[in-house]
């Protein structure tokens, strides 16, 4: 069976057109029109087309890049950066521009805001194309690295111990100078000494900033590289990091909400991630469900009183544990008459002729 082979040096004739790169049914179409029917200044974004200096790349030719970038899973500024150099439908997109990575990463923290609403926007548009009913949706959280060694987190035990470390070790310096100032032939080590003093009252001072932050924010703890992130155990272990959130919708997994908290666990996150769903979707869905690491009553209350049904496993049936047969989740309320239900019939019966006689 004979071969295809590559040639390199056969010529080929591009289309003259960038237009022409992507067929008329290519799914980034529909992310440049949803772009285009955005009206920037109500999201905060200016336009300003006589301003001076050194001209800025079209806001929504920027706009356009992230949002298709991101739904495609490309978060790094560098990827997107290659991506506008090589890929053809971005190439489309983007009209041919090739913003630099840092250009990329400039525009993302100068328009935080205005992109979380764009997203929500995004996700408004599949609810009136009918891909997203709103109907039941699922949370869940993962955890994320930060770029911060979990070394540099400090708590007040931590702050304490080493102030009391470096005192010990300045005291021991201290008296050490005092020695060598009566040999003169030592004279050079003082210097150096001195240096390495100046140095641990330097690290005394960062300490003594770090336990003044603590005490001011009220928090446990505190990283002196990113002090938004915290300490969070994952599958890669423990490391500094953040919790991210995403809630999606039951009919295609299409993500409704998503947010970055600084929780190390989930347990304080179930009503606040519905809630911001429902802003999305502007009605209540019908039915809430994420897995047992979000098992807090009270969270699960704040939703549950909102007429939403919650779906939510306990931490003992996740943890395989055998149920015993007179446990509360075995018995059933009875509300013609208005008492619970025991397993067993002989009790059962027994249980509803107590309430009537009572």
């Amino acid at each position: 069976m004979a071969y295809r082979y590559g040639n390199r040096l056969q010529m080929n004739l591009f289309p003259q057109s960038i237009e022409d790169y992507v067929p008329q049914d290519d799914p980034v179409r529909a992310y440049d029109a949803f772009v285009e029917s955005l009206d920037l200044a109500e999201l905060g974004i200016t336009v300003d087309e006589t301003q001076v200096g050194n001209p800025e790349y079209e806001p929504k030719a920027m706009i356009k890049l992230l949002v298709y970038g991101y739904s495609y899973g490309i978060r790094s500024s560098r990827k997107l950066e290659r991506a506008a150099h090589h890929n053809i439908s971005f190439i489309w997109l983007m009209g041919g521009l090739k913003p630099d990575h840092k250009t990329i990463a400039k525009f993302r923290t100068d328009n935080k805001g205005a992109l979380k609403n764009i997203l929500k926007q995004n996700a408004r548009l599949c609810i009136k194309l009918g891909l997203i009913e709103g109907n039941t949706l699922f949370v869940d959280g993962s955890k994320i690295r930060a770029n911060a060694a979990i070394d540099n987190t400090w708590t007040q035990d931590k702050c304490e111990q080493y102030l009391k470390s470096i005192d010990e070790h300045i005291e021991s310096m201290l008296k050490e100078c005092d020695v060598m100032d009566e040999k003169e032939q030592n004279s050079k080590s003082l210097i150096k000494l001195k240096k390495e003093l100046k140095d641990r009252e330097t690290l005394k001072s960062k300490i003594q900033g770090v336990m003044k932050e603590l005490k001011t924010q009220d928090i446990q703890s505190i990283n002196s590289t990113d002090p938004e992130c915290v300490k969070v155990i994952g599958r890669q272990g423990t490391h500094s990091g953040y919790n991210g959130q995403i809630v999606v919708d039951d009919k295609h997994g299409l993500i409704v909400s998503s947010d970055v908290v600084n929780d190390n666990n989930d347990r304080e996150q179930f009503a606040n991630q519905i809630e911001q769903a429902h802003d999305t979707l502007e009605h209540k869905c019908k039915n809430a469900c994420t897995d047992a690491g979000y098992a807090d009553t009270d969270e699960l209350t704040k939703i549950d009183g909102q007429g939403v049904n919650v779906i939510v496993p306990s931490q003992e049936q996740i943890s395989g544990q055998e149920t015993k047969p007179f446990d509360k989740e075995q018995f059933r309320y009875d509300s013609q008459n208005d008492c619970y239900i025991c397993p067993k019939d002989i009790l059962c019966l027994t249980a509803i002729l107590i309430k009537k006689r009572t």
